[in-house]
């Protein structure tokens, strides 16, 4: 940059400013500097700049799949929440540096941190990790983690009320006059089984007692097995609860295959209200988790913590959007 400075009659930190986009400069000098560089083959190198500043410039986005490791990035939720994500990271001025890890060891996270590799770090999804992700947050401040809020947690957590989730469902089928109901999910991730039980304790009490769970993989091919499976066996709920969208849709797919229209023979809700919820057939009647707002909070508390500030976990309220499935 000296080098450059030189040729260009400027200082070495107006190069900088030139190159880097950052700080206030004269259009035209930034512009000269820059032709300059372009003509002479100077490059920034930004690793090293950023060894200097001692930074990375990247965040990792980690989601650990201990629970359902036949899960794709490709699933709609994740999509969604990838994407909010980047952009947030991108105005902020941060590469993100995404992960899909297939836990196989308990110091899998604490491995990850001593890369170096990135600034910080947000998970997606506590899956069956929790203890994991206990035992790296006593220690490494950087990390804000998608999931359900619990106190006795040592990691900040961004996440919806999954319980209210499974209230609002609840009370929606039965306001529609269902009552032989079931619960499609896998309570394996924390999340899940929070959604199962706000479900159920809001159930009136006969209503309950005859509610069937059964347990999917959280694929479209696998939740698809198991609704094929339980309508196979000769099951007729005229309600159904499913802990995602992609489980809703599978299982609408199913029911079809076995001559139960949707919504005149059962009533079908999902969770997460992704973008394909919306163009499904029927469209579908789910609960809605703020996938948008949520991928900001993530950001803005991840990066108040590099700052050094003092932050709380966030819970997001639920609503239902009601279509034609229900």
């Amino acid at each position: 940059m000296a080098d450059l400075a030189r040729i260009a009659g400027v200082s070495v930190s107006t190069v900088s400013r030139a190159l880097t986009g950052k700080g206030t400069l004269n259009e035209k000098t930034r512009e000269r500097v820059r032709a300059l560089a372009d003509a002479h083959g100077f490059r920034l190198n930004v690793a090293a700049q950023n060894l200097r500043l001692g930074r990375t410039g990247a965040i990792g986005v980690l989601l650990p799949l201990g629970h359902e490791r036949c899960q794709h990035l490709s699933d709609p939720f994740f999509s969604a929440m990838l994407g909010h994500l980047a952009d947030e990271l991108a105005e902020r001025g941060y590469d993100l540096l995404l992960s899909r890890v297939l836990p196989k060891r308990k110091d899998w996270l604490d491995d990850f941190v001593r890369s170096g590799r990135t600034d910080g770090i947000i998970v997606i999804g506590q899956s069956d990790q929790g203890a994991t992700l206990n035992r790296t947050a006593r220690s490494y401040r950087n990390m804000v983690v998608w999931g359900a809020h619990d106190p006795a947690n040592a990691y900040i957590t961004v996440g919806s009320d999954n319980v209210a989730g499974g209230q609002i469902a609840a009370r929606h089928l039965v306001a529609r006059g269902r009552r032989r109901l079931a619960y499609f999910g896998n309570i394996a991730a924390p999340e899940f089984a929070a959604r199962e039980a706000g479900f159920l304790e809001t159930l009136p009490d006969d209503i309950r007692r005859d509610v069937d769970i059964v347990p999917v993989h959280l694929t479209p091919e696998g939740s698809y097995e198991a609704a094929m499976a339980y309508f196979g066996a000769g099951n007729r709920p005229d309600g159904i609860f499913a802990a995602s969208d992609i489980i809703a849709m599978s299982v609408i797919g199913a029911a079809a295959e076995h001559g139960i229209a949707v919504p005149r023979d059962m009533s079908l809700i999902g969770f997460d209200d992704v973008l394909v919820a919306r163009i499904a057939t029927p469209p579908l009647t789910t609960v809605h988790q703020d996938i948008a707002g949520g991928a900001r909070l993530l950001v803005d508390l991840l990066c108040r913590r590099l700052a050094g500030e003092h932050v709380a976990s966030v819970t997001l309220t639920p609503r239902l959007v009601e279509r034609e499935s229900s």
